[in-house]
């Protein structure tokens, strides 16, 4: 997907276009990862006895979701690179107080929402900066524990006597609660839209509506008018 060469910041009174903002692979992606993360949840609370699953069938469950998971991060990696789409989680921290202060109690208040969704920069930069986090803190420990724990008959030799195990076991488990707070919290914000199930329409179908700068509008129609809708 090619990004216009545009500002950051597109007047609110530009018109507004309905355009497809989320490619079928970002889509893709999205519910790919979040259907892999409630099973790898789910079974990782069997394996604790928190939840009625097998014992058993929970390991070979988790294992298998954990392997498709760490698969899907590599391509979606590679994609990000390829793309330039990785720019979308540099937040702009200037404009950081005016968002937390929105979502403490603006929201509450019916205040506009401060930040305008724009082609190139999709998320506001609380969002840029929770997914920034998810995606080099909480998704590597997740994951490098995980092919430790899988791993650990190649290395038990060499930890015998040692806590290596456990320490991996705690990083596993606490980024497994850090990564299920983080769930909770974006199930949360896809509620704040202009209705409840907005954002979620929006990354089922990949179209939102979004102010256009002219430059954008006759770009998309020129070269990508299958992005448009009349």
């Amino acid at each position: 997907m090619t990004a216009v060469a545009t500002s950051d910041f597109i007047d609110k009174e530009e018109p507004k276009r309905t355009v497809m903002i989320y490619s079928r692979y970002e889509r893709f992606w999205h519910w790919s990862q979040a259907a892999l993360i409630f099973t790898l949840a789910f079974t990782g609370f069997s394996i604790h006895g928190l939840l009625p699953l097998g014992y058993k069938l929970a390991v070979q469950i988790h294992s298998w979701a954990a392997i498709a998971l760490i698969v899907l991060w590599a391509f979606t990696t590679f994609w990000h690179f390829t793309t330039g789409q990785w720019r979308q989680y540099l937040p702009k921290l200037a404009s950081l107080p005016a968002i937390l202060k929105f979502y403490a109690w603006g929201i509450l208040a019916g205040a506009p929402h401060p930040y305008t969704k724009t082609l190139k920069r999709k998320q506001n930069a609380l969002q840029s900066l929770a997914y920034l986090w998810f995606m080099v803190v909480i998704g590597p420990a997740l994951w490098s524990s995980g092919i430790a724990y899988l791993t650990y008959p190649l290395w038990a030799k060499m930890a015998a006597g040692t806590h290596a195990l456990e320490i991996v076991a705690f990083i596993h488990l606490a980024a497994a609660y850090l990564i299920s707070i983080f769930v909770i919290i974006h199930i949360y914000m896809t509620t704040t839209g202009k209705t409840p199930l907005h954002y979620i329409k929006t990354m089922i179908t990949g179209y939102d509506t979004i102010p256009l700068s002219k430059a954008e509008a006759a770009y998309l129609a020129e070269d990508e008018p299958n992005r448009l809708k009349s």
